[in-house]
């Protein structure tokens, strides 16, 4: 644990008592705060108090006598408008901020300690990961966490020369106030959670954010592929700050790029990424590219960070290859929670037998038109499957199973059937998960489980 000391002997407030809240408590009581803990649902509190933390109803407590408000990211702060605990904080002149704030302030964030930060609305997990997996393989101490995986403060400190690698979400960097990343990482930004933000320009600017107080010695590592983050780039390079630049299908002759599965750097030909199974398709290339640089930024060689390529696993739901049967492959892109991830997976492959549906966002699949050509048949599920096999219609064959597990059943039996080369069973659904499963991993479960009681050989 890292303790979270900055307001010893002092009443803190915290709300939201899922993974973060609890751990922010904990650290706090540790580092010798008062807590005042609260979350509206009552399993919640009930699993917060078997956890030891001290429960309080912060709409009945005395503001003005709390030195902060720790607050929950999935916790509205702004849009579409703020929490009612965060009107009590704000009218009391109380600061709200996050666990990663906590972090920043405490002093067993040690000197000789550096922080990545990678941000973007795809790919940042991917990216978070093999950053860590490539630091690891090169012997440099790493803890790996935030919005992937371990709370912040649940991670051991590390000594001097180590590394934190952070996967950050819009909702985190609201909740930032004095942790600059050493290096910041903007991959992408598309269209998502516009309603926790005001909109598009809203979203956009609390991206940027990550980067607002950076200074010498530290680097933003910027995706150019898209406008609204090549404006950012722009931005930050006209203030002065140090940026190294990312692309995606072209080379730049400054910066770190792929195109035709060839890493480059400056220019240069470095690595075959087409040599990496676990990590297909362009949307990875610029995962790779964006740790690559963003090791760079903290001084590692480049032999040092390409030896670790081939070993890294992949994660669990982001185009996993989950089993094989006969030539048909299964893949759980769980993850792809909209249209725009959801493309990553259907560039990749040819031959496409697709689980799409769920919880729809808005614009649906609309934008996939694109890919249609690679998809050999659609089987659709949940809220969203009648609208999808209307926007379908007339380009791919498509039929609504309803439940992920018709939808295997016939993808599997179809793709078997089909006589193709390299048939691909892909559950990327470009929906939310809620309305059959209580998130995308337990989605992403199912349809392993699934996949192996048919006998498909594990991957």
């Amino acid at each position: 644990m890292i303790v979270a000391d900055s307001f010893r002997n002092r009443k803190v407030a915290v709300f939201g008592l899922a993974r973060t809240g609890i751990s922010a408590a904990k650290s706090l009581l540790a580092g010798g705060a008062t807590v005042l803990a609260w979350d509206d649902k009552p399993a919640s509190r009930d699993h917060a108090a078997a956890e030891g933390v001290p429960l309080a109803d912060l709409r009945a407590a005395d503001w003005p006598d709390i030195a902060a408000l720790v607050l929950a990211p999935g916790v509205p702060l702004t849009h579409p408008m703020p929490h009612d605990v965060v009107r009590l904080a704000r009218a009391a002149g109380v600061p709200v901020i996050g666990d990663m704030e906590l972090f920043a302030r405490s002093s067993q964030r040690l000197p000789g300690t550096r922080v990545i930060m990678i941000t973007g609305t795809n790919g940042k997990s991917t990216t978070t990961a093999l950053t860590a997996h490539l630091l690891a393989v090169a012997g440099v101490p790493v803890a790996v966490g935030g919005n992937l995986g371990t709370a912040v403060l649940d991670l051991d400190p590390l000594p001097a020369g180590g590394v934190y690698v952070f996967e950050i979400s819009s909702y985190q960097i609201d909740l930032i106030d004095t942790l600059v990343p050493d290096v910041g990482v903007l991959l992408n930004i598309t269209p998502d959670h516009l309603d926790r933000h005001g909109g598009m320009d809203g979203y956009v600017a609390v991206k940027a954010r990550l980067f607002r107080d950076q200074g010498a010695g530290q680097t933003a590592v910027v995706g150019i592929d898209d406008a609204h983050v090549a404006g950012i780039a722009r931005d930050l390079e006209g203030r002065g700050r140090k940026v190294t630049e990312l692309a995606i299908g072209r080379v730049l002759a400054s910066g770190v790029s792929a195109e035709g599965g060839t890493l480059y750097e400056d220019g240069e030909a470095l690595f075959d990424l087409t040599t990496l199974p676990r990590l297909p398709g362009a949307h990875n290339w610029q995962n790779v590219a964006a740790a690559f640089a963003a090791l760079r930024a903290v001084g590692l060689g480049r032999e040092a960070i390409l030896a670790g390529l081939a070993s890294f696993p992949g994660l669990a739901h982001r185009m996993e290859l989950v089993g094989q049967r006969g030539p048909v492959r299964f893949v759980n892109d769980s993850k792809a929670t909209n249209a725009d991830a959801a493309a990553k997976a259907l560039a990749a492959y040819d031959r496409i037998y697709w689980i799409a549906g769920g919880k729809p966002k808005a614009g649906g699949i609309t934008t996939l038109g694109a890919y249609w050509p690679r998809i050999a048949k659609a089987y659709l599920i949940g809220e969203a499957a009648q609208d999808f096999a209307a926007t379908l219609a007339g380009h791919v064959p498509a039929t609504v199973t309803v439940t992920l597990e018709a939808a295997v059943e016939a993808a599997a039996r179809d793709a078997q059937a089909s006589g193709d080369a390299a048939p691909v069973v892909l559950l990327s659904p470009a929906c939310a998960s809620f309305d059959q499963f209580s998130d995308y991993e337990a989605r992403g479960d199912r349809f392993r489980a699934l996949v192996q009681a048919l006998g498909a050989a594990a991957a």
